[in-house]
């Protein structure tokens, strides 16, 4: 992307401390307009942590921007009202509420002072669960639904506030292979000029088939960051997390010393 181009998020040496105990260390992230990327690392890495910090849900120092505004001192509903939106990794839905019902609170729940056009109608909202594959739900319970579509419904109810970046914590997990894909091509039709994605995921081939930009964090400081296919061969990254996590699940691959999830 050009060097001109305003960033939709920039955080600037991000850190959050728990007590004793620093959870984030010092970290720096860009997303620019259009772009999906991925943050990935172990177990306890400090990745939702961070999550939680861009958004507003924990305290932190250092800096966040939001298209080129500084928003560090914002409280979350703050910021969810300039445009950063979050789909939960615990989905977090309105059981009792229909699945076009979630989206209305979610449209209605975040106005922003700035929006100058109207909020999305009922049809604006269907064309959201269009988008996502899960139209013929939008009169269901969540809890009438499979997994697959609750996760695609929590990522529905983020895009109902027309967010300018929506951050994503682990969108795939409890999905099969074939449901991940789905996932994975569903994200990249999302993605506009106005509209780009934070992605934390453990699913690697998701992360390599979607993201334009990875940044490995381990033990809260960032490793390693590149296009996926830099990272995929990264001597550091491998040791540290892929090569162990594929050791976990394929047998076939040598086991390699790293950091503990």
């Amino acid at each position: 992307m050009p060097g001109s181009v305003t960033p939709v998020l920039e955080t600037g040496q991000l850190s959050v401390t728990y007590g004793g105990l620093r959870a984030v260390r010092d970290v720096s992230v860009t997303v620019r307009p259009g772009q999906v990327v991925g943050l990935i690392g172990p177990n306890g890495a400090g990745k939702t942590t961070f999550l939680d910090a861009v958004t507003g849900y924990v305290r932190s120092k250092g800096t966040v921007e939001l298209k080129g505004r500084d928003v560090s001192a914002w409280r979350s509903h703050r910021r969810a009202r300039a445009g950063l939106a979050r789909s939960w990794q615990s989905i977090e839905l309105f059981d009792q509420l229909t699945a076009l019902d979630n989206l209305r609170v979610a449209r209605d729940s975040v106005r922003r002072k700035m929006l100058t056009k109207d909020r999305l109608d009922d049809d604006g909202l269907v064309q959201i669960l269009d988008l996502l594959g899960i139209a013929d739900a939008a009169g269901q319970l969540p809890g009438d639904l499979p997994n697959g579509k609750r996760k695609l419904l929590g990522v529905a109810r983020a895009l109902a506030s027309e967010p300018a970046l929506l951050c994503m914590d682990e969108p795939a997990a409890g999905l099969d292979s074939s449901e991940s894909v789905t996932l994975g091509s569903r994200l990249r039709s999302l993605v506009t000029q106005d509209m780009s994605i934070l992605l934390i995921e453990h699913d690697m081939n998701l992360v390599f088939s979607v993201c334009d930009w990875v940044y490995v964090l381990v033990f809260g400081s960032v490793v390693a960051e590149g296009p996926p296919a830099e990272i995929r061969k990264n001597e550091q990254v491998i040791a540290a997390y892929i090569g162990r996590r594929a050791h976990q699940q394929h047998d076939s691959v040598p086991h390699q010393r790293g950091v503990e999830a």
